[in-house]
Parts: structure tokens; sequence; C-alpha cells
């Protein structure tokens, strides 16, 4: 190689050099030495060096993939609608909740001054027709709950337990009477709703161990009993609840009124998930209800499964958004942490991790969009809602696992956004019918057989 061409060489080398940056390296090396070094180079050495500077150039101009859950780009097959709707909730809760998320759920509070901002959403009774409700479809309140588990499972129950369970339980139970009091409000979430059914005693095998009664007295119900992990309760304008009545052994259900005397809420505290929404013990003493705030069409507990089939999807749909929201901000980690000098996205385990991550989300995905697409077909069973809680609460669970073993450490730290997905996806795996009480709801519809302990 000629001098002319090793001059070129170094030309090349420096031509896209920030003066800036050189002053300031001039202050520190004799850059003459250096020109003089490089004019003394072979050919071979030449071009390493450029071959590397190259390199380190690409290297820093790599435009890496955006962080992104959909891998199976779900979101197109949303209609314009679908669509609005779903960026409308995911922009309100990264500006309004992402920010707060954090500070509640540690101190195990709840942010009220957010309800009037959701209720600007116009998102509560997503799918039922009339009474002031939007009147859409189960797949976008299916994409909902999962926008909203996205950012904080915490919230996603909250709205889940009003709009779902408490409004639910209205649409489907409800007089006309009834429903015209309550759900157009509800809607406007200008009252909140709770659902009270388990006990103290009583969870899984709720359905034929019911210890809260109801009686009729001639003039009124007279409730006692109690109930537990209420959600909402603490603050609900309007609580249904579910008694046994002791002269017909049905299971009846009842609308009662904030601030009803003999009916009484109490906080549960500690909890390790879901600390921000208000869990309560609830506890009836004579508690009189009128007739006119009875339930008029839950007359057994197969009115009170209807709600839970219609709600069980949604919980599936939040175990996708929580386990969506881990994996998302794990996979945001991984690009920015750094050890041996190179992001820990560029080692093999960790992208092992991240590739069972996101196989497991898109099959929960998939799974739960097609459930939502047989609810609005109605062709959903109890067996379907209980097939997919079974299937993405257990996956949920392995996804945190995972996304808080990339993150190392720091993966029990609530800055990172992961650690709450951790704790929270164990709720979402014990409440809407356990593992096992749906996967013997899942067999008995594939074998023909129950096998429930009667």
């Amino acid at each position: 190689m000629s001098i002319f061409s090793k001059i070129k060489g170094t030309i090349d080398l420096m031509k896209n050099i920030d003066l800036e940056k050189l002053a300031a390296l001039n202050a520190k090396v004799d850059l003459s030495k250096v020109m003089d070094t490089v004019g003394e180079l072979d050919d071979r050495q030449l071009a390493g060096l450029m071959k590397m500077l190259s390199t380190k150039k690409k290297k820093g101009q790599h435009k890496l993939p955006p962080i992104d859950g959909d891998f199976y780009n779900l979101s197109l097959e949303l209609t314009e609608k679908q669509r609005e709707v779903q960026m409308k909730v995911r922009n309100f809760m990264e500006d309004e909740v992402q920010p707060i998320a954090n500070d509640y759920w540690n101190r195990a509070a709840f942010p009220h001054d957010l309800i009037p901002k959701m209720a600007k959403l116009n998102i509560a009774g997503i799918a039922y027709e009339g009474y002031g409700c939007p009147a859409m479809d189960f797949v976008t309140e299916g994409i909902i709950a999962e926008e909203i588990a996205r950012v904080d499972v915490s919230i996603s129950t909250f709205f889940g337990v009003h709009s779902g369970l408490a409004m639910g339980s209205i649409y489907i139970c409800g007089s006309e009477e009834q429903k015209q009091e309550w759900l157009p409000q509800m809607a406007r979430m200008e009252k909140i709703g709770a659902f009270g059914l388990t006990e103290p005693e009583t969870g899984s095998g709720i359905a034929g161990g019911m210890e809260t009664t109801c009686k009729w007295d001639g003039e009124n119900w007279i409730l006692n009993g109690q109930k537990k992990w209420i959600g909402n309760a603490t603050f609900a304008d309007v609580v249904i609840l579910w008694a046994r009545d002791v002269d017909s052994n049905q299971v009846k259900g009842f609308l009662i009124r904030k601030g009803n005397p003999g009916f009484h809420a109490e906080k549960m505290e500690d909890k390790m998930a879901l600390r921000i929404v208000q869990n309560a013990i609830i506890t009836l003493t004579n508690c009189v209800i009128p007739e006119g705030d009875r339930l008029q069409h839950a007359e057994s507990f197969k009115d009170t499964a209807k709600v839970l089939r219609m709600t069980r999807a949604g919980v599936a749909w939040q175990a996708v958004g929580c386990a969506r929201g881990a994996y998302e901000n794990a996979l945001k980690y991984t690009k920015k942490r750094e050890q041996f000098g190179r992001p820990i996205a560029s080692f093999q385990l960790v992208q092992n991790h991240l590739v069972e991550m996101i196989s497991n989300l898109t099959s929960m995905q998939t799974l739960c969009f097609r459930l939502s697409v047989m609810q609005d077909q109605g062709i959903l069973k109890d067996e379907h809602a209980s097939l997919a809680k079974v299937i993405c609460s257990m996956r949920t669970r392995d996804i945190v696992s995972r996304a808080r073993e990339v993150l190392g450490g720091n993966g029990i730290l609530l800055e990172h956004n992961v650690a709450r997905f951790v704790a929270d996806a164990e709720a979402i795996y014990s409440y809407e019918g356990t593992k096992e009480i749906n996967s013997l709801i899942v067999g008995r519809a594939i074998t023909g057989y129950s096998a429930f302990v009667s």
C-alpha cells in the first residue's frame, strides 16, 4: 500500500470525527504521534483497524426491535373501533396509572381520584346493551382487561369487580327497575359496585356450603353471616351479596346499599398481592334488606354461576395482561442492563427465558381471543372459560418467574416494574376458581364423569 493510500485510509477513518471531541482528545494525547503511528501501519494492520472502527460504528447504529408483547400481531384482527378503545385505555394506563402504581401498591392504598378519570373512557359495562352501556363485544372487553392489567393488575381487579361481577349480576339477574336504577350510574362510574360471594370458611365449595343466610320475616329479608376477600367493599356504593335462603335452601342475591344498618366492611391488611385493591371482610348482623333490593332473577346458584362464567373469561384476559406487563418490562430491562461489556439481552440463557416467555404469552393471547369470539357467538360454556383460566393463570406464573429471574436481584425491587406482577400473579392463580376446581370442570366436560366430591 502506497503512502497516498495510507493517508486516504487515515482520512476515511477520521472524516466523521466530532471536532469538539477531537479537541478534547488533543488535550489528553499527542495526536501528531497518533498520526505518525497510523502512517507506519502495514496493510494488514490498517485493514484491521478500519474493520474494528467500522464494526463499532455499526454496533452503535444497530436498531433494536420495539418492545411489544403482541408477537403474532393480534391487534391487526381488531376493528378500527376496537383498536381505538385499546389505545385509549393503554394511553390512560401509561399516563395516569403507571407513574403512581408502585407507590399506591406499596402503601396498600387506593387512588380514588382515578375513578372520575377512568369514567371518561366510557368502558364500564362495555359489552352490555342499553342502560347507558357501550354495547360493544366481548373481544373488546377482553382487550380492555389485558390493557389495564398490563400496567397494574390491582386496577384491573377493581375494574373487573365493578364492571364485570357487580354490573354483570344486575344485568343478568336484576329486574328492569333495578337495571334502570343502577346500571346507568355504574356505567358512568358515579356509583361503584362490589361482589360478595366467598366466605371465611368456604371458598371453592361455596355452591353447596354457603353459610351466609337470608330469611323472609314477612316484611323484609334478614341477612346474617360473613364474606371474605370482597374487593371494593370498603368504599362501594352497592354490594351484590349472595346468601342461602333458610326456608328454600336456595341461593339468592341482594343489593346492599352503602350505609345499610347491620352491614360492616373491615379492610383486610397485610396482603402480598393486589395491594391496591381494598379487600374486606363483611359482617352481616340482622341486616335488613327490602324485597325491592333482592335480585329478582337470582333464584339459585345456577344464576350466580352465569355471572361467574362471563367474568371468568375476563380473568383469563387479566392473566394475559399481567404476563405481558412482566414480559415487556423484563425485555426492556435486558436491553439496557449491561454485564461483561454488553447488554444481557445478547446472552443465550437470557434469550432462552425471553423466548419461553413470549411463547407462553402468545399462546395465551390466541386462546383468549378465540374464547371471546366464542362468547360473542353465544357458544361459550363453563368448561371453555375454565380451561382458559387454568392455562393462563399457570402460564402467567411461569412468565413472571422468568421475568424476575432475568432481572436478577433487581427483580425484587418495585422500581423495575416486575415485582408487582410476580406478586399479583399469585392472586390471579387463586380467584375466580382455583386450578383444581377449574380442572375438574374441564375434566367433567371431556370425560362425561364428575370428579367433584358430593
